[in-house]
C-alpha cells in the first residue's frame, strides 16, 4: 500500500487514479459510442535532440524510399472533399487520454491538445468552420482498422509515419518528429533501451511502434500489451509493470502527470508523426497537405508555433519549430 501511495502522489491520490480509468474507459468504447465534442522535467529530450540518432534496427525492415514523402499540396477538390462537405463533418479518430497531445481539458471537458488543434486546422479549410467536426476516440490499434472501414475521414492522433503503416493508408507531410524512450520510475534501476530491461516487465501499447521495437529487440524484457498508453502508465503506477517504452513527446506529458516517473537513456529511434488517411482519397492527403504548408508558415508566429507554445512548450520544451515537408510527385 504504501508503494501505491507513492506512485498515486503525482496524480493527487485515488481520485486522480479513478478519473485515470474513467477516461481509459471511455476510450475503450466502440466508435459509433463516442461522443463528438459539445461545446519539464529536466531528463525529458525535446523532438530536435534525436536529430542525429540512427533509425533503429527493426526499422531497417522499412525498405520503401522516403517514407514521410507525401503528395504534393493542392487546394483543388475532389471526391473524398465533396463527401466530407455533403456530409458537414469532419470525422477525425483522435485519443482523448494523452495529456498535451489529445485530451478532456478538466476545465470544460472539452477535448484539447497540440492533435486537436490541427484537426480544427483542417476541418476550417475543407468546412469553413473548425467546429465541424465528428470526434471519435480510439485505441491505438484500432487506427488503421477505423480508416480502412471508413469510420473516419483522418486519424490524427500521434501516428508515426513508416513504411509498414503505408500499405495500409496514406500519410500527409510529417508534422512532428519525436523519438522512442524509456519512462520509469525515479530510483529504478533501468536505465534506459538496454541489458536492465531483462526480467523487467515493459509495457506498450498495442499496434505502436514501441511494441514494435520490443518484439524485434526485447533485451529479456517480459513484454505487456496495452490498448492504450495511458494504461500502460497507470500499470506502472500499481506496481504491475516496471517500465514503459513510449514516444518521448508523448512521455513528457505523463511525465508532467505524475513526477514520480521520469524518461530514462536517450531515444533510440526517430519518429516522425502524419495524418492518417484512406488510401484512395489522394485528394484528401493533398488538401490536408496544403492544411500543414500554411500551418508551418509564418516562422516563430506560425499556427504551428503557436499550438505548440500552448500545448507542448511547457512540456516538451526546446523544440525551434515542424520538421521539413517531404514530396515525392
Amino acid at each position: 500500500m504504501r508503494r501505491l501511495t507513492r506512485r498515486l502522489r503525482g496524480w493527487g491520490g485515488v481520485s486522480a487514479m479513478a478519473a485515470a480509468c474513467a477516461v481509459t474507459a471511455a476510450v475503450l468504447l466502440p466508435l459509433a459510442q463516442a461522443a463528438p465534442e459539445d461545446g519539464p522535467p529536466a531528463a525529458v529530450r525535446p523532438p530536435g535532440s534525436v536529430a542525429a540518432v540512427p533509425r533503429a534496427p527493426w526499422t531497417l525492415t522499412d525498405t520503401c524510399p522516403d517514407p514521410e514523402a507525401s503528395l504534393r499540396p493542392s487546394a483543388g477538390d475532389g471526391p473524398t472533399i465533396e463527401r466530407i462537405r455533403k456530409a458537414g463533418k469532419l470525422v477525425a479518430g483522435v485519443d482523448q487520454n494523452s495529456f498535451a497531445w489529445g485530451y478532456r481539458n478538466p476545465v470544460d471537458g472539452r477535448l484539447d491538445g497540440f492533435d486537436i488543434a490541427l484537426v480544427r486546422a483542417i476541418a476550417k479549410d475543407i468546412l469553413g468552420d473548425e467546429n465541424a467536426v465528428i470526434y471519435r476516440a480510439i485505441p491505438t490499434n484500432q487506427r488503421i482498422p477505423a480508416l480502412q472501414e471508413g469510420r473516419v475521414d483522418v486519424v490524427v492522433r500521434t501516428m508515426t509515419i513508416n513504411c509498414k503503416r503505408l500499405e495500409d493508408v496514406a500519410f500527409s507531410t510529417a508534422y512532428f518528429e519525436a523519438g522512442q524512450q524509456v519512462l520509469a520510475p525515479k530510483g529504478s534501476p533501468i536505465t534506459g533501451y538496454d541489458a536492465s530491461l531483462k526480467d523487467r516487465r515493459i509495457c506498450t501499447a498495442a499496434g505502436s511502434t514501441a511494441e514494435t521495437a520490443l518484439k524485434a529487440q526485447a533485451y529479456g524484457a517480459v513484454p505487456v500489451s496495452v490498448p492504450n498508453q495511458l494504461d500502460c502508465l497507470v500499470r506502472l503506477q500499481l506496481g504491475e509493470v516496471d517500465g514503459i517504452i513510449t514516444d518521448n513527446a508523448l512521455a513528457a506529458g505523463q511525465a508532467a502527470q505524475d513526477p514520480s516517473v521520469r524518461l530514462v537513456g536517450s531515444p533510440f529511434t526517430r519518429e516522425f508523426y502524419g495524418v492518417a488517411m484512406h488510401k484512395g482519397a489522394p485528394d484528401l492527403v493533398r488538401r490536408v497537405n496544403k492544411v500543414l504548408e500554411d500551418y508551418r508558415a509564418g516562422g516563430g508566429g506560425s499556427p504551428w508555433m503557436q499550438a505548440y507554445a500552448r500545448h507542448l512548450g511547457p512540456v516538451l520544451p526546446g523544440v525551434a519549430g515542424p520538421p521539413a515537408p517531404k514530396y515525392r510527385d
